[in-house]
């Protein structure tokens, strides 16, 4: 049977400068959102990852897989990886802070592990992983706080939207690793392109498309999003999940906030409430004991 590898010295550098290019994402949306509706800023986002990736590939002399099991399965990840959890992302950040959604999609390792438990066969949920995933639930739960028996107004359904990208983004982390025999550049390719067509009627009939496209603000939003924090950050996203695993790979999320957090307080005016502070600390903490290994080092 197949074990989880665990990460060595070149997938932790990955994985931190893969923190820094998504942590990067949030910023760039808020910029986005200046001039483009949430669905018309994804398709722009993942049209252009797409189509330089699919570029890339072509330099390199590669082609994409033309099978109709092989685009069912960048379909199902486009979806899940890109169309659902970046749409509910951009929209929840027209209700919440950029750094405050960061800290939600710290969430994602979380639900990662419970759904691995059950849909894996090599990433079995332990007693430490158990006590993580509570602790880190209490992170979020306190983040969201006691105002949600209260109502749903707007900044509660943008946090609730970032918590359901972050249950899309563990689907994903699980669902990749049926594309491990597949180049993960041409991995990238075909889920973004996927995502594309799949946003093209959303924009198109949800969406105002090209309304965006007089705002600089917005256009450099776009333009980040696409190259730095999609094209380049998928390289690297399956770079690891193909050596290191879905619940390794998504501790990218605990790194995430931080880059996010300076961004947003730095050029967006941003400020981390006391509240951030605490529930970001539970949720590190349950990270840490699903990690395991600062626990193992102890004994």
């Amino acid at each position: 049977m197949k074990t989880a590898k665990p990460m060595g010295l070149v997938e932790w550098l990955l994985l931190i400068a893969l923190s820094i290019l998504w942590g990067g994402s949030f910023f760039f949306n808020e910029l986005a959102i200046v001039g483009f509706d949430p669905f018309s800023a994804v398709l722009w986002r993942v049209g252009i990852a797409g189509f330089l990736l699919w570029g890339y590939l072509k330099l390199r002399g590669l082609s994409l897989p033309s099978k109709i099991a092989d685009w069912r399965a960048f379909l199902i990840m486009g979806a899940l990886n890109n169309l659902i959890p970046f749409t509910l992302i951009v929209w929840g950040q027209t209700q919440i802070d950029s750094g405050l959604a960061s800290i939600f999609n710290a969430a994602t390792p979380l639900f990662t592990v419970l759904l691995a438990h059950y849909l894996t066969t090599d990433e079995k949920m332990t007693w430490s992983k158990g006590g993580g995933v509570a602790v880190g639930f209490g992170g979020v739960a306190f983040l969201i706080g006691p105002e949600a028996l209260s109502g749903l107004d707007g900044p509660m359904l943008g946090q609730l939207a970032i918590v359901a990208a972050t249950v899309s983004y563990a689907f994903a982390g699980i669902f990749g690793k049926r594309m491990v025999h597949y180049d993960p550049a041409a991995s990238a390719a075909g889920m973004l392109l996927g995502a594309t067509i799949m946003s093209l009627p959303l924009a198109f009939v949800l969406g105002d498309t090209f309304a965006g496209m007089t705002d600089l603000t917005a256009l450099a939003g776009i333009f980040g999003l696409g190259t730095v924090s999609t094209a380049l950050a998928y390289l690297l996203y399956f770079r690891i999940l193909n050596s290191a695993g879905a619940t390794n790979l998504l501790l990218v999320t605990l790194l995430i906030p931080v880059s996010a957090g300076f961004l947003g307080v730095a050029f967006l005016g941003e400020v981390f409430t006391s509240d951030a502070f605490w529930g970001m600390g539970l949720i590190s903490l349950g990270l840490i004991a699903v990690d395991g290994r600062l626990l193992r080092r102890k004994t």
